[in-house]
């Protein structure tokens, strides 16, 4: 699917650590690793995903996760779709995704995880929580900013990604990732099930 929408968009893919990071993360902090450290274990498992997610592309992508977003932006200028995984320690793969779309200029962000959309709580844990259709980039940080900040965090959107989108007015989509038709619809900014964030 990516490398067809490739055909017709300049994509940018950026990779979390998911379930392997967070076990990693976990088993690290039991042996009393501190949370700098801790980051630096997500980050490298985002960039082994993001090698993964590179063999299934193909020639279409960059070969290589790049690691900032100046060989992101160079590497895009040869190839279709260029991946990357975590940057620095205190920054989540919502944050990098946020400061890449920020520095490309992005049309929009699509965040595909394991939710359909943004909820008025945890849906996994609270059968009450609602999901919104639509909300605008100050309800996003009212919600993000409930979570407790540490390394592997399982969140819908982290807060420095939140201001980022909100500073830059990037169309921001969350989709279920596994919802491939879904997926489709929010990158081609069609109507979609899941949540936009835009405006005030």
């Amino acid at each position: 699917m990516l490398n067809k929408l490739s055909e017709k968009y300049r994509l940018f893919v950026v990779v979390g650590g998911g379930r392997i990071a967070r076990y990693y993360i976990k088993l690290a902090r039991s042996l009393g690793t501190d949370e700098s450290y801790l980051d630096e274990i997500g980050i490298e498992v985002t960039r082994l995903n993001a090698r993964m997610l590179i063999v299934a592309l193909g020639e279409n992508a960059y070969h290589l996760p790049a690691k900032t977003f100046d060989e992101a932006l160079s590497a895009s200028k040869g190839h279709k779709i260029v991946v990357m995984g975590g940057t620095h320690p205190g920054h989540t793969t919502d944050a990098v995704s946020a400061m890449l779309g920020e520095r490309a200029g992005a049309v929009r962000l699509v965040n595909a995880t394991s939710v359909d959309g943004v909820y008025t709580a945890d849906p996994k844990k609270d059968p009450e929580a609602k999901r919104l259709a639509n909300m605008n980039y100050k309800e996003l940080l009212e919600i993000c900013l409930k979570v407790e900040p540490g390394a592997g965090p399982n969140i819908v959107f982290d807060p420095l990604g939140a201001k980022i989108v909100a500073r830059s007015k990037i169309e921001t989509r969350v989709v279920h990732g596994r919802e491939l038709a879904e997926l489709r619809k929010a990158i081609e900014g069609q109507e979609f099930h899941g949540t936009i964030i835009s405006g005030e």
